[in-house]
């Protein structure tokens, strides 16, 4: 694996916990957020760059390795804001402004997907937001 593709994964994996966190935001994480979280990594983030992880697989598919890992050992994200600022610092090369969107596209359709946006869930957005404009 190159040293991009190691950035790479290790980026897929923040975001993977940062998608399950939006879904998790209300405390219930429903079959019709995991989905739009797949179909969201299949119609978007896997034409996002040409990385791939050890085994030669996209590495946007992380996303989806890390948030079934979480969701099936029921896992409680905590810090995870804290987490990609920190990753950020490191890598700020990777956020830029359409990739920013594509982030907050991507958790805006997982807490949209069943019903309307609660309270936690708009908290938890207005801070993903708040984290990625900084």
């Amino acid at each position: 694996m190159k040293i991009k593709d190691e950035t790479m994964v290790a980026f897929y994996q923040v975001l993977g916990r940062v998608f399950y966190a939006a879904a998790q935001a209300d405390n219930v994480i429903k079959q019709e957020e995991v989905d739009v979280m797949k179909k969201v990594v299949q119609d978007v983030w896997i034409d996002v760059d040409e990385t791939f992880d050890e085994f030669n697989t996209d590495s946007a598919y992380q996303i989806e390795i890390v948030f079934d890992y979480l969701l099936s050992n029921d896992v409680v994200v905590e810090d995870i804001i804290f987490e990609l600022r920190e990753f950020k610092k490191i890598h700020s090369s990777l956020f830029t402004k359409k990739m920013n969107e594509l982030i907050l596209s991507t958790a805006n359709k997982i807490t949209s997907s069943f019903a309307q946006k609660n309270k936690s869930e708009l908290v938890f957005l207005s801070q993903l937001q708040l984290a990625l404009n900084k």
